[in-house]
């Protein structure tokens, strides 16, 4: 059984009954992320985030863990490029706890000073293990390329710099602005009973205010005007290349034909950034092209649902007898061929299945029902995923030589190579 509604206040709530457990998983998801910051305050939602554990008057930060920890649940949040949510899977009959911990701190939260400043350091540590990471540099060169005008430009975590001018009155804003019921979608699935939650929903989100609608950075990116290559130079010993193409966003009709797309190429993605088990890409045409032939050491493709148009990444690993060129020479030639030449029906029903089996790990269990009522609400509504496999299977062999096309030509794209400074590369 599903349920939609809105209270009073603006705050959408999505209810999925699902009695095989005596489990309930809560999620409060709001609508603002990394694009909804301003250049000099890069980074202040995944800030805020963190200062969400940080206590109120009535669940002080030294009782959160512990209270959720005794009633045997497990709780977490993330922060993402449109999007910021917060989750507790608990016992069925514990979960007033959620309700009263998630409608407290959406408007009590303290933002001590000190906290502030203790958790600037701990970010500031965040951004720097980060760039020891490789593809963390080389994919943050590639997002800034990408994207000149629209704020998708920088990282979730943001910049050194923001990082260290933000202040307690900045994140407390962006707080109060963005944490409001109006802006924010509760969602919900496991054993209970729709009218009686709804009934203790009302009981804790319906008093709290309503408020402006938050403000939005409305920086449509332009169309890109041909390929950009770049070059980073870090710690490590080994050579990579990402390729990234602009792709539409996820509402866009050539979404789902390029999920098969993926799949054949690269091997299916897993949409559910929550969770879901992993598939080989050894069937995908990059792995015999690339892999099998020693071309390169490994190769994967991604990209993830997102409200505006986004990127679709190549990323392969350099072979060391190999210089990455090749690579990149071999990823074109696979390219031109599926753009020259429809795949053959067989292979597109191998690719849908493979994406069909992905998606459905990654929606299996009952806090991966409620994260997708609340993540397809973000970019689309929550029939974007119980329509998903049936769009998948109406796929055909055109329609992915057609996307290959439009979306995957050179002059949409940024090159990226990632060479390490202590070997100067692959030979």
């Amino acid at each position: 059984m599903f349920t939609k509604t809105t209270l009073q206040n603006g705050l959408v709530i999505l209810l999925k009954e699902i009695h095989t457990a005596p489990l309930i998983s809560h999620w409060v998801w709001y609508r603002v992320g990394s694009k909804d910051e301003p250049t000099g305050k890069t980074g202040v939602s995944h800030w805020v985030e963190h200062m969400q554990f940080k206590g109120t008057a009535q669940f002080p930060a030294s009782m959160l863990d512990k209270a959720i920890a005794r009633e045997g649940g497990t709780w977490n949040a993330f922060t993402f490029l449109d999007w910021t949510t917060y989750y507790e899977t608990l016992p069925a009959d514990k979960i007033e706890l959620a309700l009263r911990l998630e409608a407290d701190r959406m408007v009590n939260s303290r933002f001590d000073p000190s906290e502030v400043e203790a958790e600037r350091t701990v970010i500031l540590s965040e951004r720097e293990g980060n760039e020891n990471e490789p593809l963390f540099r080389l994919g943050e060169a590639i997002q800034a390329a990408a994207f000149r005008v629209h704020p998708y430009h920088h990282e979730v975590i943001g910049d050194a710099a923001d990082l260290r001018s933000l202040t307690r009155d900045d994140l407390y804003a962006h707080y109060k602005t963005f944490y409001i019921p109006n802006n924010a979608v509760l969602t919900m699935a496991g054993d209970f009973e729709t009218e009686a939650m709804l009934r203790q929903i009302e009981d804790q989100f319906g008093p709290l205010s309503s408020a402006p609608s938050p403000p939005r950075l409305n920086r449509p990116e332009p169309e890109p005007q041909g390929e950009v290559r770049l070059t980073v130079e870090g710690p490590g010993e080994t050579t990579y290349l990402q390729v990234s193409y602009h792709v539409p966003a996820a509402s866009h009709p050539d979404f789902h034909a390029l999920a098969v797309l993926d799949s054949l190429l690269a091997g299916p993605s897993n949409l559910n950034m929550f969770g879901g088990g992993g598939i080989s890409n050894k069937t995908s045409r990059l792995y015999r092209a690339l892999v099998d032939t020693e071309r390169a050491v490994s190769v994967h493709g991604g990209w993830t649902a997102t409200v505006d148009p986004f990127l679709y990444t190549f990323t392969i690993t350099a072979h060391p007898k190999y210089r990455i060129e090749k690579a990149l020479t071999a990823l074109d030639a696979e390219l031109a061929r599926l753009q020259d030449t429809p795949p053959s029906e067989e292979e597109v029903i191998r690719a849908i299945k493979q994406s069909r089996a992905i998606f459905a790990y990654g929606a299996e269990n009952i806090t991966n029902q409620a994260f997708w009522l609340g993540y397809a609400e973000m970019f689309a509504e929550y029939g974007w995923f119980t329509s998903y496999l049936d769009k998948l299977a109406q796929v055909t062999p055109a329609d992915v030589q057609r996307v290959a096309q439009t979306w995957f030509r050179s002059n949409r794209r940024v090159v990226g190579t990632y060479i390490p400074v202590e070997e100067g590369g692959a030979s």
